[in-house]
């Protein structure tokens, strides 16, 4: 891969890439000014690489004055550090990445300068460090954003009709490769992904002119990375898509305003009008500190006019006729002509059109922490006894002047002159929270609020309220990962527990209400495979370096919910405790004959052990019918509050469980609506099963993958990567599946005995009024989960057709 830039500790040099493809010149800088002259004349270019490159000329000029020595103090240090970034930022004026890293290093500088026992050497070291950290986390973000957009074009392709054989053909402009960032590329990156994992049919590059970007860099780029690609004229564009040769667009993005609209270089907008003409989705990929939250839409975005000479002159010659030049760099192209922006942080959720600004709130807030001397500490681990003290209850009226007074809410309800129409529905019938909805003329939001206890029960149980943190995050990650499937997240108050998250609105049901009412719904297999599987494995063991998933498990410590899970699963119902019911006395013998198995309680401490010992994914913790938003066409998973980094099979069994019992209620429900559930009964079998063996297929899947991608997880490449290594792979994976099916069957046991006889039942049972007909159904499905449990390890259950035939074989 080509480098834009070679750095040591005091060394730097920039690739001249004014003289690519024809020659291979290194500049060496070691100043500032050296760094600010190869931006301002284009020796550098690419908002990212401007950025990795201005903050390194200034480490280099740092270190090779004498590592902060050359300071009396740590002021004179700070002063000098302050001045010279102040003189970077002029350097060029569009591009917001080099803005972000001045600031961000003034803040580092601020920061270490007051610190005590400070002196000009530590505080100019400290700017070195985070410089350098600077260029490895655009090299990480880059890989990281790769990935995300290589599926973010796939499915739109696919969803289109396009890229048959499962490959595509994508158009790039500008250039926005390795020479444009730190290394690997944004949009350029995209296209290296796909090629990676053997998704690339072809790659056109437009020339970009009047600088010839394309023609001279990324063209260059590809021939080096030996990519199947064509250089096409800017003019072109249009014809080459109209000849049915052009899948999906990725470009990249020098700014990014609040609402999505997007500055790039100077034909940018063509290529997004023609494709939208076309029916091609087009996409930006740039990282978060691209996005200017602090501009509301594209108008203000400045745009810098260029030199005529660029137009008019060739090799210093004019070759133009005597007219004025109108030479802007860039364009912008407005929102609503992109399909997705792809970022390090996954695609920018699209509610009512890009909402960056509370999506970046949204990021922010789910990693809010309070920075102590020793380390990073959760909030909610803070809040200690004074959660309950301090809790101030949002009331139905407040949560209309919740949202009326904070402009980046009111935005998805309608005016706040308006606020007079907005109406407010309390929906909070769930166990644990307070939710409301709000709706006004332009729309809706949700708001969930964390009582310091379990809502259904009351201050008689207290519960941490650090859920509602965990929750929040839990939805950006997830989000991340599978944008089309999970809501986004609009606010998070740390302080008052409260989350403002999209408003999934009617035709939307939860799928348990869906199905109690009979329904069937013919995409929900397919949007469980793709949710299951792709948060699953993408924050498991097997995808993640070693240290990038111990952060994610200390970011997802979520004890007190855990503990819960603990005492509510498998333990409660084992015994007789006090908040256990069950429906009597039609269940006294059977639930009498459960809590004296000595047998099955073994299993069920079993299967605790790997709830509490196996750290494996982040898992949602509470993965059931109810927590499924659906349509016939679009399924949403909310309520992750109880997410935290543990067994995949966890989420598996309990969804597995939970439709298992809708099965068993399907016989009650009839009797008592007179509706003839067979089908439907047919149908949940089936989707059990398409569930199961889709999610082993993709996971698999992804697993293969995997092994060519930079992480350091359980398949690192330099061990699986070869030929002969494929069987040890393929073993391996066998032996993971195969212990994770007879986790899956447990835990599916363990569901269904805690829902019937613990202390929080489901509606599927419960909206069977005729005591005699509920205690039937819910008699059946002991009678499975048991044979879960105590036959989980034996040939009996081999495989989801044997749960699935076991379950209607019981009459």
């Amino acid at each position: 891969m080509v480098e834009s830039l070679r750095y040591t500790r005091g060394s730097l040099q920039l690739l001249e890439q004014r003289r690519l493809p024809l020659e291979i010149e290194w500049i060496d800088i070691r100043t500032v000014d050296d760094g600010w002259k190869a931006i301002r004349e284009m020796s550098v270019r690419g908002a990212p690489a401007i950025a990795i490159a201005g903050v390194l000329s200034l480490a280099v000029e740092l270190v090779n004055g004498g590592g902060g020595e050359q300071f009396d103090t740590a002021d004179a240090a700070k002063c000098f550090v302050e001045e010279r970034l102040s003189y970077l930022e002029t350097s060029r004026p569009t591009a917001v990445n080099l803005f972000i890293a001045v600031k961000q290093l003034k803040d580092v500088v601020a920061v270490e300068a007051v610190r005590p026992g400070a002196d000009g050497p530590s505080v100019a070291m400290a700017v070195v460090r985070a410089a350098e950290d600077m260029l490895n986390e655009d090299v990480r973000a880059n890989r990281m954003m790769g990935g995300y957009g290589a599926e973010a074009l796939m499915e739109a392709a696919k969803a289109r009709g396009r890229g048959g054989h499962g490959k595509i053909c994508v158009l790039t402009h500008c250039n926005t490769g390795s020479l444009a960032t730190a290394g690997y590329g944004t949009a350029l990156g995209v296209v290296r992904a796909l090629h990676e994992k053997g998704y690339l049919n072809h790659v056109y590059c437009t020339e970009t002119r009047p600088y010839n970007q394309g023609a001279r860099l990324t063209a260059f780029e590809i021939a080096m990375d030996n990519m199947p690609g064509t250089l096409v004229c800017d003019s072109a564009v249009a014809a080459l898509m109209q000849s049915n040769k052009v899948d999906a667009v990725v470009v990249g993005a020098d700014r990014i305003a609040a609402n999505g609209d997007t500055a790039n270089k100077i034909g940018t907008f063509n290529i997004a009008v023609a494709a939208a003409y076309h029916n091609i989705p087009f996409f930006i990929a740039a990282p978060t500190t691209t996005i200017d939250v602090d501009l509301d839409n594209g108008t203000l975005i400045p745009i810098e006019q260029r030199s005529p000479e660029e137009v008019t002159h060739f090799r210093g010659e004019r070759v133009a006729a005597e007219l004025p030049v109108w030479n802007p760099s860039f364009d912008v192209t407005p929102a609503a002509l992109i399909e997705g922006i792809i970022t390090e942080k996954g695609m920018a959720p699209r509610v009512s059109g890009f909402q960056l600004r509370t999506w970046m709130l949204g990021q922010d807030a789910s990693m809010h922490k309070v920075t102590s001397t020793e380390d990073s500490v959760d909030i909610g681990d803070l809040a200690g006894d004074n959660m309950a003290v301090n809790f101030k209850e949002i009331t139905p009226s407040d949560a209309k002047q919740y949202v009326s007074s904070r402009p980046h809410l009111s935005i998805h309800v309608g005016d706040v002159e308006s606020q007079d129409e907005w109406e407010v529905r309390e929906v909070g019938d769930g166990n644990l929270n307070y939710v409301y909805i709000v709706t006004g003329p332009s729309g809706s939001v949700c708001i969930k609020q964390a009582p310091p206890f379990v809502r259904v029960i009351g201050s008689d149980w207290p519960l941490s309220q650090n859920r509602s943190r965990i929750e929040a995050d839990a939805l950006v990650e997830q989000g991340r990962l599978c944008p089309h499937h999970v809501p986004a997240v609009l606010h998070f108050d740390a302080d008052g527990k409260v989350l403002v998250m999209q408003y999934i609105a009617p035709p939307h049901v939860t799928l348990r209400d869906g199905l109690i009412q009979g329904k069937q719904y013919p995409l929900l297999a397919e949007h469980i495979v793709l949710f299951l599987s792709r948060t699953l494995f993408k924050t498991s063991c097997i995808a993640m370096g070693g240290e990038e998933f111990r952060q994610l498990a200390k970011r997802f410590s979520n004890k007190e919910l855990c503990g819960l899970t603990e005492q509510v699963i498998f333990t409660d119902p084992y015994y007789q405790a006090k908040n256990n019911k069950h429906t009597s006395p039609q269940l006294d013998a059977i639930v009498a004959e459960i809590q004296s198995n000595d047998a099955l309680k073994a299993e069920a401490t079993r299967m605790k052990a790997v709830f509490l010992s196996k750290q494996e994914a982040l898992v949602h913790g509470d993965f059931h019918t109810g927590s499924l938003m659906v349509t016939e066409d679009s399924t949403f998973v909310i309520d992750p509050e109880f997410a935290f980094v543990g067994p995949i099979a966890f989420d598996v069994g309990k969804l597995i469980a939970n439709l298992l019992m809708t099965y068993f209620a399907a016989d009650g429900l009839s009797r008592q609506d007179g509706q003839d559930r067979t089908q439907q009964k047919a149908w949940i079998l089936s989707i059990i099963e398409s569930i199961w063996k889709g999610f082993k297929q993709e996971f698999i899947s992804q697993w293969n993958d995997a092994i060519d991608s930079p992480t350091e997880g359980l398949c690192h490449k330099l061990i699986f990567s070869s030929t002969k290594d494929k069987g040890a792979l393929q073993a391996l994976q066998k032996d993971f599946f195969r212990e994770l099916w007879t986790e899956i069957v447990g835990f599916a046991g363990c569901v269904i005995i805690r829902r019937i006889i613990g202390v929080a039942h489901v509606a599927d049972f419960e909206t069977i009024a005729n005591a005699d007909d509920r205690a039937a159904c819910e008699t059946r499905a002991l009678t499975l989960a048991q044979k879960l449990l105590l036959d989980r390890e034996c040939l009996t259950f081999r495989d989801i057709s044997d749960i699935t035939q076991a379950a209607s074989s019981i009459v």
